[in-house]
């Protein structure tokens, strides 16, 4: 795709995500909750492609993983737990920081529930930055990605702000694999990027995993300057990763 302003960039993104919205309405391949505007859309086959996820050697050796809360990823959250994978969920909106769920510590009968959103809640626990573990995968919910690795949320950068999180925590790093899960219509040939913008490594949908191609790095870290006083505010979890860098400069 041809060099694009800033405006330009997000006219399309926009632009791409009503698209893909209003196709799954149209195809009725979108499932509760809808309508799927404004969402990481929850589609037809959600399980099917957390099942083709949950086969593949990224996610067989992978300890501890980091899944999105959104609704179509919540079979892959029952996945993980189901194989005794520790799970870290960020709360929507990253409000409450991030939630880690240890199925060694949540009865067998409840893994599915914990699965769910409020389930996380009720049987993960908050976790503060220094006390979260090493991550092995993430798993990011998306509205369109791109053979190239290129993808698009609903618009929050709640996504790239976890994944930047991690990575001034040192958690993550460039060879962390990146997953999601989304129908074959959700996949499309060029999506734009931008500099904060995670690069998916894996795409999975009900029939098939395609290893994408694109060899753009990803993000090292936060755009500092991005971040608004409104962000610092709404957002606790920037206050206290400003904290910790502060406290590990040498003086």
């Amino acid at each position: 795709m041809k060099n694009l302003s800033e405006e330009e960039v997000s006219r399309v993104k926009a632009n791409i995500r009503k698209r893909v919205w209003d196709l799954m309405e149209r195809r009725n391949i979108a499932r509760f909750p809808r309508p799927v505007t404004g969402r990481i859309p929850n589609f037809e086959g959600a399980d099917q492609a957390a099942k083709r996820l949950a086969h593949l050697a990224i996610f067989q050796r992978a300890k501890v993983l980091k899944v999105n809360p959104d609704s179509p990823q919540r079979w892959v959250r029952q996945a993980a737990l189901s194989q005794g994978k520790r799970l870290i969920m960020p709360t929507p909106r990253l409000r409450k920081g991030f939630l880690l769920l240890d199925p060694a510590k949540i009865p067998e009968s409840s893994l599915r529930a914990a699965s769910t959103i409020s389930g996380a809640f009720l049987n993960g626990k908050p976790v503060k930055l220094q006390d979260l573990p090493r991550v092995d995968l993430i798993v990011a919910g998306s509205v369109a990605v791109s053979p190239e690795g290129a993808r698009i949320g609903k618009g929050g950068g709640y996504s790239e702000l976890e994944y930047a999180v991690l990575r001034e925590m040192q958690l993550i790093d460039e060879g962390t694999p990146v997953a999601t899960t989304v129908h074959d219509v959700q996949v499309l040939d060029e999506i734009p990027q931008e500099r904060h913008d995670v690069r998916v490594t894996c795409i999975v949908t009900p029939s098939r995993v395609i290893q994408t191609s694109g060899g753009r790095s990803q993000p090292k870290g936060i755009f500092w300057e991005d971040v608004t006083p409104e962000m610092s505010q709404n957002i606790p979890l920037l206050a206290e990763l400003m904290r910790i860098k502060k406290e590990a400069k040498p003086e």
